[in-house]
């Protein structure tokens, strides 16, 4: 098996961002499936170290309109079954907590932009997030939500959504908000989902989402470093060596 991450990214605009100079400095190759795109995913996660699922504005039941969500669901079961190392981020997060069984659902309230998060008791002790502090400002852009899932952790909340981070075992994350999020992608959603900015003006405003881009975005790429360097060290590397 090669040291190799299966990434599963599902519209062309919400890609690894930070996490690709992550994984390579950890020594990590990778596999992006444009699944958009129509690129077939494998049938099985053996000669991948670990799953990742990014983002994307479609809902977790539109299955009809983007089958390529039942590629995802099927491998998450996989990963899952078989305590594959497996990070899923927005949509990705809601993406596992559908195949846990749980209710994703729309939210009273979009949440788009630079907002705080709390971790709970047990996300300041958990593996990824125990070096950072107990609030911390993240990047949002989801309307959707989800239930916390039967036997998994609550990591962190915001005031907006209850469910903002879980984790199942010691090998499945899932996150609501975006730690991944450079200020070019950033810039780059902006003017790619422009009509749902429109339709949230008065409530959403872009220009303050760049300017406190300016001013967190080196916050978050610490944030990001130290999240996902410890996936790959504590969570993927274990099992990796194990194999």
């Amino acid at each position: 098996m090669g040291k190799k991450i299966l990434v599963l990214q599902n519209v062309e605009c919400e890609g690894l961002g930070s996490l690709a100079n992550i994984l390579t400095s950890h020594g990590y190759d990778y596999k992006i499936v444009q699944l958009a795109k129509g690129e077939g995913t494998p049938q099985t996660l053996k000669n991948y170290a670990g799953l990742i699922i990014l983002g994307g504005p479609m809902n977790v039941y539109q299955t009809d309109q983007f089958p390529f969500l039942l590629d995802a669901d099927r491998l998450i079961k996989q990963a899952i079954n078989i305590n594959k190392p497996l990070l899923g981020i927005c949509l990705g997060s809601q993406l596992i907590a559908k195949a846990l069984n749980t209710k994703v659902y729309a939210g009273e309230k979009k949440e788009i932009g630079w907002l705080p998060i709390s971790l709970t008791n047990q996300g300041k002790t958990d593996p990824l997030f125990n070096q950072l502090p107990s609030k911390l400002t993240v990047f949002h852009w989801h309307g959707d939500t989800f239930n916390l899932p039967l036997g998994t952790i609550h990591l962190a909340s915001s005031n907006l959504f209850q469910n903002q981070a879980f984790r199942l075992g010691k090998t499945c994350y899932a996150l609501q908000f975006h730690l991944e999020v450079t200020s070019e992608m950033i810039n780059t959603w902006l003017d790619e989902y422009q009509g749902e900015l429109d339709s949230l003006k008065g409530i959403v405003n872009p220009q303050q989402i760049q300017q406190q881009t300016n001013i967190e975005a080196k916050s978050l790429a610490h944030y990001s470093h130290t999240v996902f360097s410890n996936f790959l060290t504590k969570v993927v590397n274990p099992i990796y060596n194990q194999q």
